[in-house]
């Protein structure tokens, strides 16, 4: 990468220029009343101040790009190829990139693919800068998650109000994932809560994942399981600690309440599109394939395959993890316990195999602890 000012190699530089007025060649025109009333950047406060990723092979276009951003408060990294681009996004990570199409070595079609692949850039808003009319480039960049166009030569006033409007987005994607990680932080509460033994949240989000990858399933459906894994008991935050933590027997209304769970974690996650692949998975997965699980009492294939996939790990971890009502048994006991189950029709068999052959391979990646929960809340998962 080379600076956009004295085109000499440098690596990719973060610009704070301050804001300058008066550079509207049309002021009051209908283009900038439209991009005044989406707040300008600088408007924020700078530590909240949004990022532009500028990538061109051309030093005068990332010079302009970059003074047009500056003036209204971005902050700014320039990248003059795309190798350089994706190093900049990972060691500062963007609002916006600005992305060429023809660039040498790694032109712009690749590094869009490499964004939109990569968990960490995906839903990062990527504009492709493309000649005017180039309609071939269009659909291509479509096809690999472009999210928006600019056609050369590129007009200020377009140029800003696209940027502020995708750079908004950007960060109600960003507040709803927030939301996200705040439940599941909860969930991880749970186990101090509720009486798990340390690490049970992190042995089901790795057990469902690699049960998937198992399955051959898609990276959706792995995030899912991985979330999944994280929050599937997080209902739990609505069961009064006299009952979790009840010795003994539980009365029949208690247990109703215990099983309630299900339904509440449901609700909760419920507002948040982040979480929208989850809530079956926090439903239905004490459902068996017999129609006598919890809550609905769904049978056979009306039973989310990732809530079944849940459902077998969590039976897992349940009789292989030491609890004050019982002793940690071994791998194989799990399988012959879960193989049982697919016998009396709870589960379905060739699930229960493909996790059978994980464990039997020596491929889980299993969690020990030496603490012992101290709480005495029985083992509702085979209940």
């Amino acid at each position: 990468m080379r600076d956009w000012l004295t085109d000499r190699p440098a690596p990719a530089v973060c610009h704070h220029g301050p804001k300058r007025h008066g550079t509207d060649p049309r002021p009051g025109g209908p283009v900038a009343r439209a991009a005044e009333r989406i707040q300008s950047p600088a408007m924020c406060d700078v530590h909240d101040r949004p990022r532009v990723l500028i990538v061109d092979d051309d030093a005068q276009m990332r010079s302009l790009f970059a003074r047009l951003l500056n003036d209204d408060g971005y902050l700014v990294d320039v990248a003059a190829d795309g190798a350089s681009a994706i190093e900049a996004a990972g060691a500062r990570p963007p609002d916006l990139v600005l992305l060429d199409v023809l660039m040498p070595g790694v032109n712009g079609f690749e590094v869009c693919r490499r964004f939109k692949r990569d968990s960490a850039t995906r839903l990062t808003p990527v504009v492709m800068v493309t000649a005017l009319g180039d309609r071939d480039s269009r659909v291509q960049g479509l096809g690999l998650g472009a999210d928006d166009f600019l056609s050369k030569p590129v007009d200020r006033d377009e140029l800003l109000t696209r940027a502020r409007s995708l750079v908004r987005m950007k960060r109600y994607t960003d507040d709803l994932d927030s939301a996200a990680s705040i439940i599941m932080t909860l969930a991880v509460l749970i186990e101090a809560r509720d009486g798990y033994t340390d690490g049970h949240c992190h042995r089901m989000a790795n057990y469902a994942t690699l049960l998937g990858r198992h399955l051959g399933l898609g990276d959706n459906d792995l995030q899912a399981l991985h979330r999944g894994g994280f929050l599937h008991d997080i209902g739990m935050l609505a069961i009064p600690d006299a009952v979790l933590r009840k010795r003994g027997t539980l009365s029949p209304d208690e247990y109703e309440l215990i099983k309630s769970h299900t339904v509440v974690g449901d609700t909760l996650c419920g507002n948040l599109r982040s979480l929208r692949a989850v809530r079956p998975i926090v439903r239905h997965h004490h459902e068996r394939l017999d129609g006598s699980g919890y809550p609905d009492g769904l049978d056979g294939d009306q039973i989310p395959l990732l809530a079944q996939v849940v459902g077998i790990v969590d039976v897992f971890d349940a009789v292989t993890t030491r609890r004050p009502y019982q002793e940690a048994m071994p791998l194989d006991h799990a399988v012959e316990v879960l193989r049982s189950h697919a016998r009396m029709e709870w589960r379905r068999r060739d699930l229960v195999e493909g996790f059978a052959d994980i464990v039997e391979s020596g491929r889980l990646q299993t969690f020990t602890t030496t603490k012992e929960s101290s709480s005495q809340r029985p083992d509702f998962t085979n209940g």
